[in-house]
């Protein structure tokens, strides 16, 4: 399709998601509010930037940005962290933080993402199972949970933790809003009232006015190179709950004397810090993006997920090919309309931790950063590409336009 034509068909669809739009504006402005009460009520200053060396003892700004973290989610206490490598290692931390030989965990969402699999089933390399821990999974109705059977599973059996995935992961269903979250917590505590209840909230944050621990989760977790690093933060983790669940967490991530006393980062904490502050306008854009990718998708006869008219509850858009060459040709398009690395050519390839050959198209400033406009796909039927983030929402309207060039 011709330029002109193309630019007029996406701000056809701009104009049909106005409403939509505006809805995500109001959400943007509560979670700002958020984040700067807590920037003052946790009084940070300038001196919680500079970093630190060695053991990491009088490290300032460490626990400064976990005490904001925890106050923004309404959390009793949180651990975030630049030695957290990823959303794996701190979902995992938590796991082996709070699990025991002989315990059971429960998965009321389905099988988790994939790089989390052989956490739990893996034969002699420190997995779950090695360590005498067991696993159950409910699957999810389509977008819903399976109350019926969740009920039904916890008549017979004592879970130590129950996890909830609130992202779709390679599934086909919309991500979980933080209502679904809270109604399923507050049936599963009717018959269970120890477990300890967790979730993995990545590319969930500052989505909705609403996190998972304001709404009776015990534990959650998730990547700073995702939604809260707002683009900025380099690397890193967080983990964030009640206090008991969090401590043991921490103790597992260094080692069970020292818990979260101990950590040094040499560079500064101010891409971290200043990373949170704008995580919501940040957040805001890459929905409208996704928002808009969905729409214009639509318009030129692909299959998505969500659907384009509902509010989506993560920065996560499906879309579905016919075949595994034109999922990757739209990598490589997402790839070439990069701001970092647009001359290079990705190709599927056997990613550790995944079960299938993974192409991924991220050219971004901070290596696989989820929160800026990037894609990834497992080469395998349906032949869906999972496109996310957007550190602006001009960069996605860009793509856009150049998506519809190329098929329309």
């Amino acid at each position: 399709m011709e330029e002109q034509k193309a630019i007029e068909l996406v701000k056809s669809a701009e104009c049909e998601l106005s409403e939509l739009f505006a809805q995500i504006d109001d959400v943007v402005l509560f979670n700002q509010k958020k984040v700067l009460d807590a920037f003052r009520e946790c009084e940070v200053a300038l001196r919680h930037m500079q970093g630190s060396s060695g053991y990491g003892y009088e490290d300032i700004g460490r626990p400064k940005l976990s005490e904001v973290f925890a106050k923004i989610m309404r959390a009793e206490d949180a651990v975030v962290s630049p030695l957290i490598t990823c959303g794996t290692h701190a979902i995992a931390a938590c796991l082996f933080g709070i699990l025991r030989p002989g315990d059971l965990m429960l998965a009321v969402s389905g099988d988790p993402y994939d790089t989390l699999l052989d956490c739990i089933h893996g034969e002699n390399i420190g997995s779950l199972k090695d360590y005498g821990i067991s696993y159950d999974k409910v699957e999810m109705i389509g977008d819903d949970f399976d109350e019926h059977s969740i009920m039904k599973k916890l008549e017979t059996c004592n879970p130590k933790l129950i996890l909830i995935q609130r992202s779709r992961g390679y599934s086909e269903r919309q991500a979980l809003s933080v209502e679904k979250i809270a109604a399923i917590i507050a049936k599963i505590r009717e018959v269970n009232k120890t477990a300890c209840i967790f979730v993995d909230n990545c590319y969930g944050e500052f989505v909705q006015t609403l996190e998972p621990t304001e709404v009776g989760a015990d534990l959650m977790a998730g990547s700073l190179i995702k939604n809260p690093g707002g683009g900025l933060a380099p690397t890193g983790g967080y983990v964030a709950g009640k206090k008991k669940y969090v401590d043991l967490v921490a103790r597992r991530l260094t080692t069970p004397t020292l818990g979260s006393e101990v950590g040094s980062y040499n560079a500064s904490y101010t891409p971290f810090f200043q990373g949170l502050f704008v995580a919501p306008h940040v957040v805001g854009g890459a929905l409208k993006g996704s928002a808009l990718i969905g729409k214009v998708a639509e318009k030129l006869g692909f299959k998505c997920y969500p659907d384009s008219s509902k509010y989506p509850y993560d920065i996560i858009r499906n879309i579905i090919f016919d075949n595994p060459d034109d999922l990757i040709q739209m990598a490589r398009l997402v790839q070439s309309y990069s701001p970092i690395d647009s001359n290079v050519v990705p190709f599927p390839w056997d990613m550790p931790g995944y079960t299938s050959q993974v192409i991924m198209a991220a050219g971004t400033f901070v290596q696989g950063g989820s929160i800026e406009f990037s894609c990834d796909a497992p080469i395998r039927a349906p032949y869906t590409l999972y496109i996310q983030g957007g550190i602006t929402y001009e960069h996605v309207k860009l793509f856009a336009i150049e998506f519809v060039k190329a098929k329309g």
